[in-house]
């Protein structure tokens, strides 16, 4: 069989190991070397390129179907559970914990849940929106594991590495959130991000009122391509006539989308986090497609305020 491995990052160290146990049992095997941002990621043209039998996806659930053959290796992590004894004190206010995690550490969730009712905590574990199959799980683009229990808790805590998924799920939730972080040894409460990345969206709202022309960036990923939004972004900035072109890219490399110096900000419809972690990169605005909305709702309050204006001039 023609076989192609795709790794994200952090498995990438343990690529050759596996492409040579597949060989060894008689097959032909690739190592996609494009770098990989989750299971909405799919090397896909490769694996067409290369006429693969087969796309070997390590590090994440499935995300949605495909027409290809691929198999996902979640790949389990199990991190040290020691914080959980001195997370106690900081929730010890808190009697009702929404409990979230990344598919590492899936297979230790149970035990988590168990530590935290035996010294009297409820436990609620939610749902993921759809993109996340596991009750539990969050994704960076599906954060509803926290927010569908977010009236039913007093707390939420997240267990695993880094930041970057529970960052997400407490900007869609408004209960403290904890993130215990067991490979770095450290936890924190991060609810003071929310203000942070609050003002900052209404900076990017605020100095997108004078853009005149807006490009919309448009992801070619497997789980992340909506020509459908674009298409009716497009059509909501001309409506209100503004200059707008469609900007399509696999992987976006910011240096070259500040090179169009034609536009005067962007709009992400591919993966949801761009818009909240790399707006800094391209040196103009760089909305979502809510905050295009309100900088399109405020521009047109400040046209009818200049109307009246006039009016009375």
């Amino acid at each position: 069989m023609r076989i192609l491995l795709q790794f994200p990052e952090g498995l990438k160290q343990y690529a050759l190991q596996h492409a040579k146990k597949l060989e060894d049992a008689g097959n032909e095997v690739f190592i996609s070397a494009s770098p990989s941002f989750g299971a909405c990621d799919l090397a896909l043209d490769e694996a067409r390129a290369l006429k693969a039998d087969k796309l070997v996806h390590f590090g994440h659930a499935e995300f949605h179907s495909v027409d290809f053959d691929v198999e996902y290796v979640e790949y389990r992590i199990d991190a040290p559970l020691d914080l959980l004894g001195q997370s106690l004190d900081r929730l010890e206010s808190y009697k009702r914990i929404g409990l979230v995690t990344t598919i590492q550490h899936m297979h230790q969730l149970g035990e988590i849940r168990e530590f935290y009712e035996s010294h009297g905590k409820t436990v609620v574990v939610g749902k993921p929106y759809g993109f996340a199959k596991k009750p539990g799980q969050i994704l960076g683009c599906d954060i509803g594991s926290a927010a569908t229990v977010d009236r039913q808790v007093d707390a939420h805590v997240y267990f695993g590495g880094g930041m970057f998924h529970p960052l997400g799920a407490a900007l869609a939730t408004t209960k403290p959130f904890l993130v215990i972080e067991p490979f770095e040894n450290r936890m924190a409460f991060i609810d003071d991000q929310r203000e942070v990345y609050r003002k900052r969206s209404r900076g990017k709202v605020l100095a997108a009122l004078n853009a005149k022309r807006f490009g919309v960036l448009v992801s070619t990923k497997n789980g992340q391509h909506n020509m459908g939004l674009a298409e009716v972004i497009k059509r909501k900035l001309e409506g209100a006539g503004l200059g707008a072109g469609i900007l399509v890219a696999n992987t976006f490399d910011f240096q070259s989308i500040s090179n169009m110096l034609e536009f005067d900000a962007f709009v992400n419809t591919a993966c949801p986090r761009i818009s909240v972690d790399d707006p800094i990169r391209i040196g103009k605005p760089l909305l979502s497609a809510n905050e295009l909305m309100e900088v399109l709702r405020m521009k047109d309050e400040l046209s009818t305020i200049e109307g009246e204006r006039k009016q009375v001039q």
